[in-house]
């Protein structure tokens, strides 16, 4: 599996303040992406994430470090012939309809006639967009704004895909939607880099993940190593018995109505519970074990730095 994008020991500083002084932004960023696979960026926001994605695609300028797509230096213009970017907050032009717009765009990379509209046909349909296709952008809402962002990535059929934030902004069914959109990319053997903050996404689609923190990688690798399968406790949701008879085997989390939550820490006092149920008549709604998540990794290595 060869690498799409390389990133070596990559530093950016900015000038800030009335007398200028250098703020560094990236400190020494170093990882790999592989051929077909989603690739998680994660980190706060402020953390350096942007401004990579703008050195990899030559908006911006390192100071020093090497960066490579497909084994060609980024500064190559044919380096980035190959790669679709939806940036996290694009300009559009508000008075285009979706397909004026796409139309724009696929004029500017020589895609003409009837190319060009069976290529607007089909990536609307894919964003889910074919019925806003001749509604004025300015018309459309933030989650349709997305779509129409990632059909115009998507024009020159890249085999790199950079998306900056890309589910910002977007309830839940869009997210879903958008997530995928993003996993069909991986099946038709696109490779994804996928930047965000928020956890739920990166852990439910990607292969691997780098976290960055303040300017620097603080942990990387595959999400089945950087995750433990130990359960941490035992989440039980319990009907028709009081939180007050459970004191002593758990932690009551919330009650509603007859139903209270509970969490259990220790493996052994789970079945105490279930016979507590039985002996009271209640009921045993569910019983989930709860593992670590990319969540608890996040959160723990930001605390202890």
């Amino acid at each position: 599996m060869g690498k799409v994008l390389e990133l070596e020991n990559v530093h950016k500083a900015y000038k800030v303040g009335f007398i200028p002084k250098k703020k560094p932004v990236l400190k020494g960023v170093s990882f790999h992406v592989n051929e077909g696979e989603i690739f998680g960026y994660l980190g706060p926001n402020g953390a350096g994430k942007t401004t990579t994605i703008k050195c990899i695609l030559n908006l911006i300028f390192p100071d020093s470090g090497r960066i490579t797509i497909f084994g060609e230096d980024s500064l190559k213009p044919r380096a980035r012939q190959k790669v679709g970017f939806l940036p996290e907050n694009p300009y559009f032009y508000d008075y285009l309809t979706g397909k004026e717009f796409l139309a724009f765009y696929a004029a500017l990379l020589g895609i003409h006639g009837r190319e060009r509209e069976e290529k607007i046909k089909y990536f609307l349909k894919l964003v889910g967009m074919e019925r806003a296709a001749d509604l004025q952008l300015r018309k459309y809402s933030r989650g349709m704004l997305q779509r129409i962002g990632l059909a115009q990535a998507l024009l020159n059929d890249p085999a790199l895909v950079i998306l900056d934030e890309p589910m910002g902004g977007l309830d839940p069914i869009g997210r879903k939607e958008f997530r995928d959109i993003i996993v069909n990319l991986k099946k038709e053997g696109k490779t994804v880099f996928l930047s965000s903050h928020i956890l739920q996404d990166i852990e439910m689609i990607c292969d691997r993940v780098a976290i960055i923190l303040a300017g620097e990688i603080i942990n990387q690798g595959y999400l089945g190593d950087l995750i433990s399968e130990k359960v941490l406790f035992t989440e039980i949701v319990i009907a028709g018995v009081p939180a007050a008879e459970f004191n002593h085997l758990g932690e009551s989390v919330s009650t509603s109505g007859d139903r209270v939550l509970l969490k259990v820490y220790e493996e052994e006092k789970i079945d105490q519970v279930i016979n507590l149920v039985q002996q009271k008549k209640g009921k045993i709604v569910s019983l989930i074990p709860r593992t670590e998540t990319l969540e608890d990794i996040f959160v723990n290595m930001v605390k202890n730095q």
